[in-house]
């Protein structure tokens, strides 16, 4: 099959087939896993034009509502903190866009761009890991309640129905919430300021950012993986919205160059995201919050090395 726009060829089971099994895995962690499938369409299917980052919020726009819905039916969304993502990442993809197409149109050196990035998230992770800090451990007690009561609902014993998350308070300088007994919050300006630098990182690199701001929530915020998996899907949804609509807009602008998405490639990769994303999101109550960290550690350390060595190649 032909994708006129992207300018390749290939057949056309395998992008949902990739979709469907990287989203699967990365939708755990609040992961669409668009930082992923552009290596795939950048190296694998050969897509290097600029346009490769619309698409991949294209793919972002397809895939990732069947992830959110599972993340509210359970109650794990933290809407106030899905707010702030959204306020902070919102503007700061229309500045992606722009350094995308201005200053980072080749693709050599935008893989060494990427690789920066995804370098410094993954060390960071891994320190995490590797070293736990001691403010972790009221994290670690919540995670471990949330995990006997899944182990509770797979061996069909009575379990609460009452939601994971609660928020308790919040307003313009710190939100509070309840996630199995434990309180956690977060600065409101921090998160902020913190998701407007990720949303240009994300909107040049053409995530939305979820693949960035999660990892951070984690780490720098000690926030439990299983409260902002829903919260960086949803942020990272709105903001693709907003980037591919940008893309469309600044298209005509730059005639001599592929900006606009490859529609028919953007919806394989969604289709198979969508089904992934569902699994995914599904399925995460179930496997241990430091497996999903080791996950996404290994994902953004792998990446960021490939990106690296095909820029010094």
């Amino acid at each position: 099959m032909y994708f006129a726009t992207a300018g390749i060829e290939c057949a056309p089971f395998i992008p949902p087939l990739v979709a469907a099994c990287v989203s699967f895995v990365t939708s755990m962690g609040g992961i669409s896993g668009a930082f992923l499938l552009l290596p795939f369409q950048m190296s694998f299917l050969g897509y290097a034009h600029p346009s490769v980052s619309a698409t991949n919020q294209f793919y972002n726009v397809v895939a990732i509502p069947s992830g959110v819905y599972r993340f509210i039916k359970e109650g794990r969304m933290v809407w106030p903190l899905t707010g702030v993502v959204i306020a902070g990442t919102l503007p700061g993809v229309f500045f992606g866009a722009l350094i995308r197409v201005n200053w980072l149109p080749d693709a050599k050196d935008f893989k060494l761009f990427a690789a920066l990035v995804l370098l410094y998230i993954g060390g960071r992770m891994l320190r995490d890991q590797l070293r736990p800090a001691p403010s972790n451990r009221g994290r670690t007690d919540a995670e471990q309640r949330f995990q006997e009561r899944m182990r509770a609902f797979m061996g069909n014993r009575a379990v609460s129905t009452e939601p994971a998350v609660r928020v308790v308070d919040w307003n313009t300088r710190r939100v509070r919430y309840l996630f199995y007994g434990e309180e956690f919050s977060f600065p409101v300006r921090g998160v902020f300021l913190l998701t407007f630098l990720v949303g240009i990182v994300g909107g040049t690199y053409g995530i939305g950012g979820g693949a960035i701001i999660s990892p951070f929530f984690v780490s720098f915020f000690r926030l439990p993986v299983y409260t902002v998996a829903g919260a960086s899907l949803m942020g990272t949804f709105i903001t693709s919205v907003a980037g591919v609509a940008f893309y469309m807009s600044i298209a005509p602008l730059y005639p001599h160059m592929s900006i606009a998405p490859d529609w028919t490639l953007g919806l394989l990769l969604g289709f198979g995201g969508m089904c992934g994303m569902y699994l995914g999101a599904r399925c995460q109550k179930f496997v241990p919050a430091r497996c999903i960290k080791w996950i996404l550690t290994v994902i953004l350390l792998g990446t960021a090395a490939q990106y690296a060595v095909q820029f010094f190649r």
